[in-house]
């Protein structure tokens, strides 16, 4: 039994957390002690906190940081980059937060964080290079303003059984109007509207412009009528999917993964157009309460173990290279990642950083569109 299949067995039940710690000691691999369901953590006095998306608050992330500090850090959770700028803006202060590579120019521009100090990271060396390199990421001083964590893509998963597709995986299966009221979307801007231009055809380098804002907010309109839930819940989706409420949604990799664990048939599409690929990271407040704990927080997440559990747990790519030697070409690619992230982002479309005036226009647009205008 291949660790895919391993890491299987445990979320249904069939092996326990104990053989499955044997058999990976066995292979020299060595794991957390710690559940692999998701579990909110209290607030912990002097303990560093992390402002992220609903599903990174778990142990698994956080064994090096709990080993030195006898708890987790305290955890904060947003449910998309917008609604997290916002509560910034309105004073909440964390330690780190989890943007992604879409949003960093403008949170740079924000004025809320300081460039990292990757001296300070043990794991820095086994970061792949590549993915810091994105646009915008380097600082006065050359250090980054945010350290890469997880990559992967946007797309559509599907029920097998209950979608019949004509032709080639698309998009388009969103936009179907045999599946009127059975479609779920993303309620973030920051992936509905960059993967309906995508649908359309809109360059992502042309995608501020009026006439791509006109094709983009029609072809939304369009889908409208045949949306059952707007939600950037993946567990909403997830479970809809499960039910058969909603046979495709608008996901990122980790609901396709966790359905396939569950044996619900889903495929996540590689539509014909191409995928929206993106990378995420973690980057410090100009402000940070415990900035010692910050920086445990962040080497905790580009560990070995942290990414092995993100490729294993929910089919995201990890920043660091080494996460990727317990698992086969074969297991990477049954779960749509490679071991060089370039193959996957360069395969899809790449988010191209934008201004706050866009980002504005572009949320308050989408905000009329889910409304019926």
């Amino acid at each position: 039994m291949d660790v895919i299949d391993q890491l299987n067995a445990v979320k249904r039940g069939k092996l326990s957390r104990r053989a499955f710690q044997q058999s990976l000691l066995g292979l020299g691999i060595g794991v957390m002690a710690t559940p692999f369901m998701p579990s909110r953590a209290m607030a912990q006095g002097d303990q560093g906190t992390l402002f992220t998306w609903g599903g990174y608050d778990v142990p698994d992330l956080f064994g090096a940081y709990e080993a030195k500090n006898g708890a987790l850090p305290n955890f904060a959770v947003f449910g998309g980059a917008e609604d997290a700028l916002t509560r910034l803006r309105g004073g909440f202060v964390a330690d780190v937060v989890h943007p992604c590579n879409a949003d960093l120019i403008r949170w740079v521009d924000s004025g809320y964080f300081q460039p990292i100090d990757t001296s300070r990271l043990s794991n820095w060396d086994d970061v792949m290079p590549e993915l810091a390199a994105m646009a915008g990421n380097k600082s006065e001083t050359g250090a980054p303003w945010m350290v890469p964590f997880d990559w992967g893509g946007t797309s559509v998963t599907y029920r097998t059984d209950l979608v019949e597709l004509e032709g080639e995986e698309s998009w388009d299966i969103l936009w179907d109007e045999r599946y009127a009221g059975q479609i779920g979307m993303l309620a973030s801007g920051g992936d509905a509207w960059w993967s309906a231009a995508i649908k359309v055809g809109v360059p992502f380098d042309q995608i501020n412009t009026d006439d791509a804002f006109e094709r983009i907010s029609a072809a939304l309109r369009e889908q409208r009528p045949l949306v059952r839930v707007y939600t950037d819940d993946v567990t909403t989706l997830g479970q809809a999917l499960s039910s058969g409420e909603l046979v495709a949604a608008m996901t990122w990799n980790s609901t396709a993964v966790e359905l396939q664990y569950e044996e619900i048939p889903v495929r996540f599409a590689q539509p014909k157009e191409g995928a929206l690929t993106w990378v995420c990271g973690l980057m410090m407040h100009r402000d940070a309460p415990n900035p010692e704990r910050a920086y445990e927080i962040i080497d905790a997440m580009l560990s070995v173990e942290a990414g092995e559990f993100m490729i294993g747990a929910y089919g995201y790519g990890h920043s660091n290279r080494k996460s990727f030697e317990t698992f086969t070409d074969e297991e990477l690619q049954g779960l749509g990642l490679s071991a060089n992230p370039k193959e996957i982002l360069d395969a899809g479309h790449f988010s191209i950083p934008q201004g706050q005036e866009w980002e504005s226009r572009m949320n308050e647009t989408y905000e009329l569109i889910k409304a019926g205008f």
